[in-house]
C-alpha cells in the first residue's frame, strides 16, 4: 500500500498491531483499514476479538468511575452497523451495560426512533429500532462506538439527531483506533461547546493515515491493473451439514432491537450447551484433508492476514486437526463471536484452531500477498432480501486459502439468522454455501431465530383466516384455517429430492412438500379397518381431553390446532364440547414448523382475538418431543400457554393427553385425504412476507379420495358410549393424589438418543418414534428401517404393508418404549434404496 497507493500509517507503537491497510472498490473514500482485531476481515481467535471490546469497556467504566456523581449504571452503549456490531457489544459487556446498534434492515411493524447517515460507507442510512424506545431516552451517558475515528463525521450525526430529541450531558465515543487530524479534533470539540455536553473518547490507539493527494486515482488504477480476484480452483463440494441449536426462547440474536443485562446473563448460561451442540457437528478432530494449523498471525494475536507483521506457526499438539472457522453474517457479529469463543473452549486444542470473521458489503481489492491485509475475496449474492438500494454483490475475505495451504480452514461454520436462510443463500455456482463447500473440507450451517419484537396488532391486522368450502373440505364452522392459500403454487417435489436437500443442509423441510400418497385399495382398507377398531378409544381420548380442558381451563377455551395432524382432532374436541356442554368453542388450525417455530402472524391474530391466556393449542400426538420443545420455545415470554394437549402421549412429555398409549390414530394413515384436503404447511422467504400466515395448498382434486368427514364422523358416533368414562378419567386426571401421573418425564427423547446412538445416527431427527411418527415417515420421508416391538399386533398392519411396497426392512426388537420406531434414511443421497445404507453412509456426502 506504501509503495503502490502512497498510503502509509503513522501514530502509537500498538497501531500496526491493530489495523493494516487495503483498497475500498468505492470513488468516496479509497483506503479501508483492515482490523486484525476486529473479526470482520480478518480471521481472529475469538477470546482475541472480544476481549479488545472488553478491554475498552473496562477503559469506559474506569472513566466514568472516576467521575464524580456520574453512574456506571445508568449508561447505554450503541455500536455502529455493520462493522461494529460486534465489537460494541463487546464494549457493553465489559461496562455490563444495556446494548443498542444501528441497522440497515427495517423491520415490520417497528417505526424507527432515530438515523443517520455514513457519508464515506457504501451503505448509509442507519436505523434506530429499539424494541424499547426507552433504550435511547435516559439521562445517562451514552457510550457510541465504531471500529475507527477518523474524521468524526458519523458521530457527530448521531449526536447531534439524538441530543435533539433527548439531550443528556455526557457522550463517550469508543473506537479501537483514533486517527482524526488537527481539524476533526477541533470539531468535535467545538461541537460539544455547542450541544452544552462532555464529550469524551476512548481509543486503544491513535496516529494517522498519510494520503497522496492523488489516492483516488492511483487507487483506482492499482484495481484496474490487478484485476478481479480470482476464482478459487475448482473442487469437488463438501459435505454441508445443518445442526439444530437450541437457542433460547426469546433470547435476542443480537442488540438489533435491544440487549440488556437479563439477555446477558441469559446467554452465558446457554453458550456451554450451544458450544456441545457445535462441536457434534463439528467432529472432534473435524474433517482434515489439507488444514494446517498454521498462518500468519498478528503480533502473536492469531490474525490470518498478512499485514506487515511475523507469521507464526500452531503448536505441535494440534498439528494434527484442522483449523474452524466460525463466519458471522453482516451486522450479525456478536452471537458467531460468541459461539466461536465457546466452541474454542470446547474443542481439543480450540484456542490455536478456531478462528471468527464475518461476511461484509464492503468490496475490497483482494491481493494474494503475505504483506496484504485481503488476501483472498469470495463475492456472492445477498442473501437477506436487503431493502435498501445498495449493491446487491457481498464478500467473505480472507476465508479461502489462496496459494498457501496453511490458511486453509478444514471446517467453516457458517452462522446466519433465520432472515438470512433464503433460496439465495444455498441455490447457484455463486451462491455463498456453495462457494464455502468449494474452499474447505466441510461447511457447518447454523441458523439463529432473528429476533423479532411484538409489534402491537389490532383487529384490522392484513391476514385473514381461510374457510371450507373454498379451502379445505371441512365446513367453515369447524374450524378457521390461519393459513395463506398458496393452491397455485408449484410446490411438490419427489420424495428423494426432497429428503437430499434436507439433509444436506440446502433446504428447509417446509420449503416444498411431498407429492401426496395415493394408497392402494389394499391400504385403504387397512385405513378403514383401523378407523372400525380405534374409534371407541380415539373417541374416548378425545372426551378425556375436552373435559381435563374444561375444568383447568374453563368455558371461555378457543382451540388452536396444529395443522395439519392436530386439525382433526381439534374439531372432535370442538364437537365434544358442543354435544355435551352446549359450547360454541372457537377452532382455528395455526402453522408450527420445527426449526423455525410457530407462525407469528397467527400468534398475532389470535392475540387480537382472543384472550391469550383462553387459547389451547391442541394436537394428535407426542413422538420424542420435538413439537412440544418448539411450541414452548415459541411462547416463551408470551401470554399464550405452551401446554400442548394432544390424544396420545407416547413420548411422555405433556401434561394434557387422552391417553400415554401408542397406539394407531387413523388420521396418521393418511395424508390430505384425511385432513380436510389441506396440504402440509409451507414456510418459504419468497411466498410469506412478515405479515402473511405460514401457508398451505387445497388439494380439491383429490376429493372423491377424501375420507376427512367420515373419520371425524365415525369417531364422534362413539361420543355418547364413552362420556361417563371421559368424565372419570378427567377427574382421576385432576384429582391430587394423582398429579405425578401426568408430569412430563420426557422418557421417549431419552429413548430415542439411545437408539440413535444405536443405530449410529447422528440427529435425533432422524429417529421417529411412535406409529405415527413412522407412519409419516413412510408416506413423506426416505425410510431407512423399521424397528418394531416385538409382538406388536394389528396397529403395525399398515406399517408393514408400506414397508413392503417401499422395500424398507422391518426389525423386531425387545424393550423399545414405543409400538414402533421409523428411522429415516441418514445421511441420504439420491440413489440409496432405503433398504441398505451402507454405502450411502460410507460415502459421507
Amino acid at each position: 500500500m506504501a509503495e503502490r497507493a502512497g498510503v502509509t500509517l503513522t501514530g502509537s507503537e500498538r497501531l500496526p498491531e491493530l489495523v493494516g491497510l487495503a483498497l475500498r472498490e468505492n470513488r468516496k473514500r479509497a483506503h479501508l483499514l483492515v482490523s486484525t482485531v476486529l473479526g470482520k476481515h480478518v480471521p481472529q481467535r475469538p477470546e482475541v476479538v472480544h476481549g479488545a471490546g472488553l478491554e475498552l469497556g473496562r477503559r469506559v467504566r474506569d472513566l466514568l468511575t472516576s467521575l464524580p456523581g456520574e453512574s456506571v449504571d445508568r449508561a447505554v452503549v450503541l455500536g455502529y452497523a455493520e462493522t461494529a456490531t460486534g465489537l460494541g457489544h463487546s464494549v457493553a459487556d465489559g461496562l455490563d451495560a444495556a446494548y443498542l446498534h444501528s441497522t440497515r434492515r427495517p423491520v415490520a411493524g417497528l417505526t424507527p426512533v432515530g438515523g443517520f447517515e455514513e457519508e464515506h460507507s457504501h451503505a448509509t442510512s442507519h436505523l434506530l429500532l429499539p424494541a424499547d424506545p426507552g433504550l435511547l431516552t435516559g439521562d445517562g451517558p451514552l457510550v457510541l462506538v465504531d471500529d475507527e475515528f477518523s474524521t468524526g463525521t458519523t458521530v457527530l450525526n448521531t449526536i447531534r439527531e439524538l441530543h435533539a430529541n433527548h439531550p443528556r450531558e455526557h457522550y463517550v465515543v469508543v473506537a479501537l483506533v483514533d486517527l482524526r487530524g488537527p481539524a476533526d479534533r477541533r470539531r468535535l470539540a467545538d461541537t460539544a461547546a455547542e450541544l452544552g455536553v462532555r464529550l469524551d473518547l476512548v481509543a486503544l490507539a491513535d496516529g494517522g493515515v498519510e494520503l497522496p493527494a492523488d489516492v483516488l486515482d492511483r487507487a483506482e488504477r492499482l484495481i484496474a491493473e490487478v484485476g478481479p480476484a480470482p476464482e478459487p480452483p475448482a473442487a469437488p463440494a463438501a459435505p454441508l451439514v445443518r445442526v439444530g441449536l437450541d437457542w433460547p426462547a426469546g433470547l435476542p440474536d443480537g442488540g438489533r432491537h435491544g440487549f440488556t443485562r437479563e439477555h446477558r446473563a441469559r446467554l452465558e448460561a446457554a453458550l456451554p450447551g450451544l458450544a456441545e451442540q457445535l462441536a457434534a457437528a463439528v467432529g472432534v478432530g473435524a474433517p482434515g484433508g489439507s488444514g494446517g494449523s498454521g498462518g500468519s498471525a498478528g503480533a502473536g494475536a492469531g490474525s490470518d492476514a498478512g499485514v506487515g507483521v511475523g507469521a507464526g506457526v500452531g503448536s505441535d499438539a494440534d498439528a494434527d486437526r484442522s483449523r474452524v472457522l466460525v463466519l458471522g453474517f453482516e451486522e450479525l457479529m456478536y452471537a458467531p463471536l460468541r459461539l466461536a469463543g465457546a466452541l474454542a473452549e470446547r474443542l481439543p486444542g480450540g484456542t490455536d484452531r478456531v478462528r471468527y470473521s464475518t461476511t461484509t458489503r464492503s468490496p475490497v481489492l483482494a491481493v494474494d500477498d503475505p504483506g496484504y491485509a485481503i488476501r483472498t475475496r469470495l463475492a456472492f449474492p445477498a442473501h437477506d432480501d436487503p431493502a435498501d438500494d445498495s449493491s446487491r454483490e457481498r464478500y467473505a475475505y480472507n476465508v479461502a486459502p489462496g496459494a498457501d495451504p496453511a490458511r486453509r480452514f478444514g471446517t467453516v461454520v457458517l452462522v446466519v439468522d433465520d432472515t438470512a436462510d433464503t433460496p439465495a443463500l444455498h441455490e447457484g455456482e455463486r451462491a455463498l454455501l456453495a462457494q464455502l463447500r468449494r474452499v474447505t473440507d466441510r461447511v457447518v450451517l447454523a441458523v439463529l431465530p432473528s429476533h423479532r419484537p411484538t409489534a402491537p396488532v389490532g383487529p384490522a391486522a392484513p391476514a385473514r383466516p381461510l374457510y371450507g368450502p373454498e379451502f379445505s373440505s371441512y365446513r367453515a364452522d369447524e374450524v378457521a384455517w390461519l393459513l395463506k392459500d398458496l393452491t397455485g403454487v408449484d410446490l411438490e417435489a419427489p420424495t428423494e429430492e426432497r429428503e437430499e436437500a434436507v439433509q444436506s443442509g440446502g433446504a428447509h423441510y417446509a420449503e416444498s412438500l411431498p407429492v401426496e400418497y395415493q394408497p392402494s385399495p389394499e391400504y385403504q382398507e387397512l385405513f378403514h379397518q383401523a378407523l372400525r377398531v380405534s374409534a371407541r378409544r380415539i373417541a374416548l381420548a378425545v372426551g378425556t381431553v375436552a373435559e381435563t380442558l374444561l375444568r383447568e381451563r374453563g368455558p371461555g377455551l378457543v382451540l388452536a390446532s396444529l395443522a395439519r395432524a392436530g386439525t382433526p382432532v381439534g374439531i372432535l374436541i370442538r364437537r365434544w364440547l358442543a354435544a355435551g356442554h352446549g359450547l360454541d368453542a372457537p377452532h382455528y388450525a395455526v402453522s408450527i414448523v420445527r426449526g423455525r417455530g410457530i407462525d407469528p402472524a397467527a400468534l398475532r391474530y389470535l392475540d387480537a382475538h382472543h384472550r391469550a391466556a383462553d387459547v389451547v393449542f391442541v394436537d394428535g400426538w407426542t413422538g420424542k418431543g420435538a413439537i412440544t420443545r418448539e411450541l414452548a420455545e415459541a411462547l416463551a415470554g408470551t401470554g399464550f400457554d405452551p401446554d400442548l394437549a394432544v390424544l396420545a402421549d407416547p413420548g411422555r412429555c405433556v401434561r394434557t393427553f387422552g391417553t400415554r398409549d401408542d397406539f394407531l390414530i387413523p388420521s396418521a394413515c393418511l395424508n390430505s385425504t384425511v385432513s380436510g384436503l389441506v396440504s402440509r404447511t409451507v414456510l418459504r422467504a419468497d411466498l410469506i412476507g412478515p405479515d402473511d400466515f405460514h401457508g398451505a395448498k387445497h388439494y380439491t382434486e383429490l376429493a372423491g379420495a377424501d375420507v376427512s368427514g367420515a373419520f371425524l364422523d365415525t369417531v364422534a358416533d362413539h361420543f355418547a358410549d364413552v362420556r361417563a368414562e371421559a368424565l372419570a378419567a378427567a377427574e382421576r386426571f385432576l384429582a391430587p393424589e394423582h398429579a405425578d401421573e401426568r408430569a412430563p418425564d420426557w422418557a421417549g427423547w431419552a429413548a430415542v438418543e439411545r437408539i440413535s446412538a444405536e443405530y449410529g445416527i447422528d440427529s435425533v431427527n432422524l429417529v421417529k418414534p411412535g406409529v405415527g411418527e413412522t407412519t409419516r415417515v413412510m408416506l413423506r420421508r426416505v425410510p431407512w428401517r423399521v424397528l418394531a416391538r416385538r409382538g406388536a399386533g394389528a396397529d403395525l398392519d399398515h406399517v408393514r404393508l408400506l414397508a413392503a411396497q417401499r422395500g424398507v426392512p422391518v426389525e423386531e426388537v425387545d424393550d423399545l418404549p414405543y409400538s414402533c420406531v421409523g428411522l429415516i434414511h441418514p445421511r441420504y443421497t439420491r440413489g440409496a434404496t432405503g433398504a441398505s445404507g451402507t454405502a450411502v453412509l460410507s460415502k459421507e456426502s
